[in-house]
């Protein structure tokens, strides 16, 4: 599973999390390495960095900054799964390592 020059928008996310609909996630990748550039809705910017396993799994640390101006970050878990429509949906399980360092789950989809 290759994720270069890809487009996510966030399609479901826990209560306790930052990113919405509006939420964008640009990602590159090379070799094993995966980076994205995101922003909307709550996030005014946030970048992450991970690794991405033989089966497309995604492992990966986040740090963003909000609307509220505060810096927060954490770390991701991914498993991606094929659509009807050849699209990929990432099914995410979080955790923030800043501020109450709650968990948990977001559904984001390839546009």
């Amino acid at each position: 599973m290759n994720y270069n020059n890809k487009k996510f928008r966030v399609y479901e996310n826990s209560e306790n999390g930052e990113t919405t609909m509006e939420t964008i996630f640009e990602y590159k990748q090379n070799g094993n390495i995966l980076t994205s550039e995101y922003s909307g809705g709550q996030i005014v910017r946030g970048h992450l960095i991970g690794l991405v396993d033989d089966n497309g799994k995604i492992e990966m640390s986040y740090h963003q900054i909000n609307t509220k101006g505060e810096l927060m970050t954490g770390i991701c878990f991914s498993e991606p799964e094929l659509t009807d429509n050849g699209k990929i949906k990432l099914y995410e399980n979080w955790k923030w390592t800043s501020g109450e360092k709650s968990s948990g789950k977001s559904v984001l989809i390839e546009l």
